[in-house]
């Protein structure tokens, strides 16, 4: 698993391309381009071109981890 350069939420920019994605949570770009095709991913189309916005993002790690377990 690759690190992630960024060390909080706060280092994060505003919106996130494929690439961050990929390097904040410690996957291929390959693998971060997929999920920013899932459904429930909070993917923004701009265009051609496909963001994250940072808060979106957050809400949805801590949707998918344990941090935001509604059971």
């Amino acid at each position: 698993m690759k690190e992630s350069t960024y060390k909080t939420y706060d280092d994060l920019p505003l919106f996130l391309n494929a690439a961050m994605v990929a390097q904040v949570l410690g996957v291929s770009p390959a693998s971060s381009y997929e999920l920013m095709h899932e459904k429930d991913f909070p993917t923004l189309r701009v265009g051609s071109r496909m963001v994250v916005p940072k808060e979106k993002f957050i809400e949805w790690v801590e949707q998918h981890t344990k941090g935001g377990d509604d059971s």
